[in-house]
């Protein structure tokens, strides 16, 4: 059975590999002839959410190690 620990970082990891497949996609729509700035402005939303959610993933390992959860 997986630790509270255990499942918290691996929600982090979905939701950050959903924000840079969201990216892709918006970047793709943007490039097509269908694009508009409203997907690359999406685009940007979802990589600066990924990034947000991995500065959180560092910060969460470190301060669990810290506590001494495992």
């Amino acid at each position: 059975m997986m630790s509270l620990r255990g499942i918290h970082l691996l929600f982090i990891v979905a939701s950050i590999g959903l924000a840079v497949m969201t990216t892709l996609w918006s970047m793709a729509m943007y490039l097509s002839d269908r694009g508009t700035w409203g997907h690359l402005a999406f685009a940007a939303g979802s990589l600066a959410s990924a990034g947000v959610m991995a500065i959180y993933l560092v910060a969460f390992t470190r301060k669990s190690r810290q506590i001494g959860m495992r």
